[in-house]
């Protein structure tokens, strides 16, 4: 099979489970099996949406949650990755960081968000935090799983070239564990989304979240599923960016099969 005729399946089958959902939900909600109030067919959505964007500054609140889930990713995901690789490559770094990342871990991250508060307030600085807070373990723990798995044959190569830390740290343990980076980055960027929405549900400012909530809140059913299938949508096209930059960044990584 061709590398075209392939691409084409894919996309076909990535749009074909959503489809499907879509058309079971239709059918279901018009069947009369279900109240329609509480459960609206999907194609009657489309004009709730519009009236959102032109009255309620519906792409304001997407701007919004998206700042703050994109900012607080980086915020927490790149001195992760930081940690993560000296985890791997020290075991002292190692064995005095886990047990403060395997209890912190544990912890139901929105039961966090009083302490940020207290700590940062309500403003966006602490909705950033809150994000950083819960991906910065779940990235290293990744990143360090990555290094522990590399060939031992690639340090003792770097060894045997007399390669300085910095040289083993960029030259070796950073690309060698960048497939396992990138799995904890797709985890942690769809936490960070469900993070920063549960966020928004407790301090409903701006974002999806805060306008789920409110539309639940006056019983404005549609508005709320217009919520929800903008989360969804979301979270598919932040994992699809991270796809593309994970196939720029490690080209070597892309699966044959």
């Amino acid at each position: 099979m061709s590398m075209s005729s392939r691409r084409v399946i894919e996309v076909a089958l990535t749009l074909l489970a959503p489809a499907i959902l879509l058309v079971a939900w239709e059918l279901i909600s018009r069947s009369g099996r279900v109240n329609q109030v509480f459960w609206p067919p999907p194609s009657s959505l489309w004009d709730t949406a519009v009236k959102m964007v032109r009255n309620d500054g519906l792409f304001t609140d997407i701007r919004v949650s998206l700042v703050r889930i994109v900012g607080g990713f980086l915020l927490g995901s790149i001195p992760g990755i930081a940690l993560g690789l000296a985890m791997g490559l020290s075991w002292p770094v190692r064995v005095f960081m886990m047990p403060i990342a395997t209890a912190l871990y544990a912890i139901p991250k929105i039961a966090l968000l009083p302490l940020v508060i207290i700590a940062l307030g309500t403003g966006e600085t602490a909705k950033w935090a809150i994000v950083a807070i819960s991906i910065f373990f779940l990235v290293a723990l990744n990143t360090m799983s990555g290094v522990l798995t590399l060939d031992p044959v690639y340090r003792d190569v770097a060894h045997n070239f007399q390669a300085s830390r910095t040289q083993l740290f960029f030259g070796v343990a950073l690309p060698g564990s960048m497939p396992a980076i990138f799995t904890g980055l797709r985890l942690a960027l769809g936490f960070s989304l469900i993070v920063i929405v549960g966020t928004e549900f407790l301090s409903p400012s701006q974002g999806i979240g805060a306008l789920i909530w409110k539309s639940y809140s006056i019983l404005a059913i549609k508005k709320m599923y217009v919520g929800l299938i903008l989360t969804a949508i979301l979270g598919w096209l932040l994992i699809l960016a991270l796809d593309l930059v994970e196939r720029l960044v490690v080209p070597w990584n892309r699966s044959t099969s």
